[in-house]
């Protein structure tokens, strides 16, 4: 047992009191991993706050697209509906939100299913905003362009004209998803 003290008590001794040099080498290694440390949360720092900037910005070009289709589609109010038609001077559903959206510089598909399909931010009907496509029926086979404050245009039927209607409790038993498109 003294001999196991005695070894540990000369180990203790060869190395030194705290402030000795033969620490220094220790020191230095904590200081640059700490300095790593930092150095690695600084740079995911400034990735998630480019990712935010970024999607910040996204945000914006797409609210002002959006307002590009909503404004288009006002336009449109009173044009007569057309089984088929794109514009311009005669819409169905579809060529609609087509037509606005491509007014606004968006390219999407022609029918209300490839139109859900393709635009991959969805959209609940409380999250829904203006420009935001809104689809009705078991199929996707109605769209309307939300315009805001509980109102769509759209393009209802074979004999109608595009109109701005309130969005009452039958389009919401009705409703089957929407989509944001322009991200």
């Amino acid at each position: 047992m003294l001999t196991t003290t005695a070894a540990l008590g000369a180990t203790l001794l060869a190395a030194g009191p705290a402030g000795a040099s033969a620490n220094v080498p220790q020191r230095v290694a904590l200081t640059a991993t700490a300095a790593k440390a930092t150095s690695t949360k600084t740079a995911s720092t400034k990735t998630a706050t480019t990712k935010a900037a970024s999607a910040k910005s996204r945000a914006a070009a797409q609210s002002k697209r959006a307002a590009v289709a909503v404004k288009y589609a006002y336009k449109q109010i009173g044009d007569p509906y057309r089984y088929g038609g794109s514009g311009p001077g005669s819409w169905d559903c579809s060529g609609l939100a087509q037509g606005s959206w491509r007014k606004a510089g968006v390219k999407l598909p022609r029918t209300t299913q490839q139109i859900y399909r393709a635009v991959k931010h969805k959209v609940s009907w409380k999250g829904a905003k203006a420009g935001d496509l809104l689809f009705f029926y078991s199929g996707r086979t109605h769209v309307g362009i939300y315009v805001g404050h509980g109102y769509m245009i759209h393009a209802p039927h074979s004999g109608s004209h595009v109109k701005k209607i309130k969005l009452t409790h039958y389009y919401k038993s009705q409703f089957n998803g929407g989509v944001r498109p322009g991200y």
